[in-house]
C-alpha cells in the first residue's frame, strides 16, 4: 500500500511521455515545413513573403476551423477505448474519416473559386495580393487531404497511438520541402511551385494514413463504407468545437488584418513571427494531445482522480516547457531573421517582435494544456462559449492597434501587435483556468 501513491504518479508521467514525445515531434514538424515555406519563399522578395502571409492565414483558417476532426474524434475515440470497446472506437474514427472527405472538397471548391475576393479582403497591397491569389487558388486543392489527415490523426491519438503519425509528418514534411526546393528554384515556379509541392506531399500523407486506419478496420472487421447515422452524429458533436475553432481563427485572422493595415514590412515581419509562434505552438501542443488522449480514456473508464493527477503534472511541464522555449527564442531573436528575409526592415522588425513571442510562452504552455485536457473531456459547449467571450475581449484591444495606424517605425508597429496577441492569451487563460478548477466538465463513461 505504500508504495501505491509514488508510483500512480510515476505511471501517469511515463504515459505522458509515451503519447507527448511523439506527439512533439510530429507536430514540430509541420511548423518545421512552414519555416522551410517561408525561408524559400522569402528569399524571392518581400511581396512574395508577404502574399504567403495572406493565403496562409486564409489557408489555415479553412482548414483550421475543422480541427474538431481531429479534436473531438480523438475524445471520443479515447472514450469508447477506456470504456473496453474498441470496436465502437474504430467505427467513431470512421465516420470522422468520411465527413473529413465531405467537408474538404466543400472547402476546395470555395477557396479555389473565392481565392482572388478572399484574400482581397486582408487590405494589402497589388503586388501581395497577386502572391497570394496564386499560392492560395493552388493549395486549395490540398484542403480534401488537410482534413483527411487531421481526422485519422484524431482516430490514431485516441487509441493512444502518437507514433504512426510522427511517421507520416516526418517523411510528408520531408518531401515537401525536397519539392518545394525542386518546383521554387529548379524549375523556376515562383510561390506557384511551393503551393504545388505542399499540395502534393499533403496528399501522399493523407493515403498513407488512411491505408493504416482501413488495416485496424479490417482486423477488427469494422465496415468501411460510410454510415449517414454516425457520419452526422460525428458533425452534430464537432459544433461546438467549431465554434471555439472559428473564435479561434477569427483572432488570428483580425490580428493578419491589423497587420496589413500598418504595411507591407509589418506584414512580412508579422507572417515570419507568427509561424515562429505557431512552430512553438505545435511544440507546447504536444502536452495537449497527451492531455486529450489521457483524459478520455481515464473519463471513459470512470476515473476522475487519474485526470487530476495528470492535469497538474502536464500544467507544470507546459508552462516550464513554454518558459524555456521562450528563453532560447528570446536568445536567437537576432540569428533567426536574416534566414527569412534579405530586407534590413523587415529583420528589424521580426527581431522586435520574437522578444515578445518568447516571453509569452509561458502563459502559452498553461493555456494549451488546460484547453487539451477539455477537449479530452468533451467539454465543447463551455469551449465555444470561452472561446468567444475571450474573442470579443480581444478586440478592444488589436482595433486599438488598427486605430492608431503605423507609427513610422516598422519595429515599434509589429511589437505593439504581438503585445495585443499576448494580452489574448492572457485572457484565454484565465477563462480556462477558472474552468478547470471545477468538476463539472468530468463526466465519466463513453458517452
Amino acid at each position: 500500500m505504500s508504495g501505491r501513491p509514488s508510483e500512480r504518479p510515476l505511471g501517469h508521467r511515463r504515459e505522458i511521455v509515451r503519447l507527448a514525445v511523439p506527439a512533439f515531434l510530429a507536430l514540430i514538424a509541420e511548423p518545421l515545413f512552414l519555416l522551410a515555406d517561408s525561408a524559400i519563399i522569402g528569399h524571392l522578395g518581400t511581396a512574395e513573403l508577404a502574399g504567403l502571409g495572406v493565403a496562409s492565414a486564409a489557408l489555415i483558417t479553412a482548414a483550421g476551423v475543422f480541427v474538431f476532426l481531429a479534436y473531438g474524434t480523438t475524445s471520443i475515440v479515447a472514450r469508447h477505448l477506456g470504456a473496453g470497446d474498441e470496436g465502437s472506437a474504430i467505427s467513431a474514427g470512421l465516420d470522422g474519416l468520411w465527413l473529413a472527405i465531405a467537408l474538404g472538397v466543400a472547402t476546395a471548391v470555395v477557396m479555389g473559386v473565392g481565392a482572388g475576393p478572399i484574400c482581397g479582403a486582408f487590405g494589402a497591397s497589388p503586388a501581395v495580393l497577386e502572391q497570394a491569389t496564386t499560392y492560395l487558388r493552388i493549395s486549395a486543392f490540398g484542403i480534401p487531404a488537410m482534413l483527411v489527415i487531421l481526422a485519422v490523426t484524431g482516430v490514431l491519438r485516441g487509441l493512444q497511438d502518437t507514433t504512426t503519425p510522427l511517421v507520416a509528418s516526418v517523411v510528408g514534411f520531408g518531401v515537401n520541402i525536397a519539392l518545394n526546393l525542386l518546383l521554387v528554384y529548379g524549375l523556376h515556379w515562383g510561390i506557384a511551385g511551393s503551393a504545388w509541392g505542399t499540395v502534393m506531399a499533403q496528399t501522399g500523407m493523407a493515403l498513407a494514413l488512411v491505408a493504416v486506419l482501413f488495416v485496424k478496420a479490417r482486423a477488427r472487421q469494422t465496415r468501411l463504407r460510410p454510415r449517414p447515422g454516425g457520419v452526422l452524429s460525428a458533425a452534430r458533436t464537432g459544433i461546438p468545437l467549431l465554434v471555439r475553432t472559428l473564435a479561434l481563427r477569427a483572432t488570428l485572422l483580425v490580428t493578419t488584418w491589423v497587420a496589413a493595415s500598418l504595411g507591407d514590412v509589418p506584414l512580412a515581419a508579422h507572417q515570419v513571427a507568427l509561424t515562429v509562434w505557431s512552430f512553438l505552438a505545435f511544440a507546447l501542443d504536444a502536452l495537449a494531445i497527451a492531455a486529450q488522449a489521457i483524459t478520455g480514456r481515464a473519463l471513459g473508464a470512470g476515473d476522475r482522480k487519474s485526470v487530476r493527477v495528470a492535469m497538474g503534472t502536464m500544467v507544470r511541464w507546459g508552462v516550464w516547457g513554454g518558459l524555456g522555449l521562450g528563453l532560447v527564442l528570446v536568445a536567437l531573436h537576432s540569428v533567426i531573421p536574416p534566414l527569412f528575409t534579405t530586407d534590413p526592415a523587415v529583420r528589424s522588425a521580426l527581431g522586435a517582435a520574437l522578444v515578445v513571442v518568447g516571453l509569452s510562452q509561458a502563459v502559452a504552455g498553461y493555456v494549451f494544456v488546460l484547453d487539451g485536457v477539455l477537449i479530452g473531456a468533451g467539454d465543447g459547449t463551455w469551449l465555444a462559449w470561452g472561446m468567444a467571450i475571450t474573442f470579443v475581449a480581444y478586440l478592444p484591444l488589436i482595433l486599438a492597434v488598427r486605430a492608431a495606424g503605423p507609427s513610422g517605425s516598422a519595429s515599434r508597429d509589429v511589437v505593439v501587435l504581438w503585445l495585443a496577441f499576448t494580452a489574448f492569451m492572457v485572457i484565454r487563460g484565465i477563462v480556462l483556468g477558472w474552468r478547470a478548477r471545477s468538476d463539472a466538465w468530468m463526466v465519466v463513461g463513453a458517452r
